[in-house]
């Protein structure tokens, strides 16, 4: 590997490494990590077989539970706090606690579940992980 050097936020690595951080980036957005122009994701969470832009193999990725995990642990460490300032705060009811909370929790992790997918898929792309190391 020839040598690293920082300038920004872009580290320029040896040859045949892909930055990591804006294939992330791209996969957070849900597009290609390789190109960024097209579409990763062909429904809400089945990623492509290849992306139709640069034609980048995707079907190697194996986000597995990964998605879920990480959406289940930040809706509860953001919720949880948020729970208990709101009870002492405003003592509601209860029924309108777990109205609003059930809500906010599924509505969040609704938004996050894609774009986590999308970002470990990046990642694995950018780290040549589960098939991405034969692609270009």
């Amino acid at each position: 590997m020839t040598d690293q050097t920082y300038s920004g936020s872009v580290t320029q690595l040896g040859d045949g490494d892909r930055e990591m951080r804006p294939a992330v980036l791209r996969g957070w957005r849900r597009r290609c990590p390789s190109c960024g122009g097209g579409p990763m994701l062909k429904g809400y969470l089945k990623v492509r077989d290849e992306c139709p832009v640069c034609g980048e193999d995707l079907h190697h990725h194996r986000a597995d539970d990964g998605p879920a995990y990480l959406t289940i642990l930040i809706v509860g460490h953001l919720m949880a706090p948020i729970l208990g300032w709101f009870f002492v705060e405003f003592r509601p009811d209860p029924l309108t606690t777990i109205a609003v909370f059930t809500i906010g929790t599924v509505a969040l992790s609704l938004y996050l579940l894609p774009r986590l997918k999308g970002a470990i898929v990046g990642y694995q792309w950018a780290k040549r992980m589960n098939g991405f190391d034969t692609a270009n």
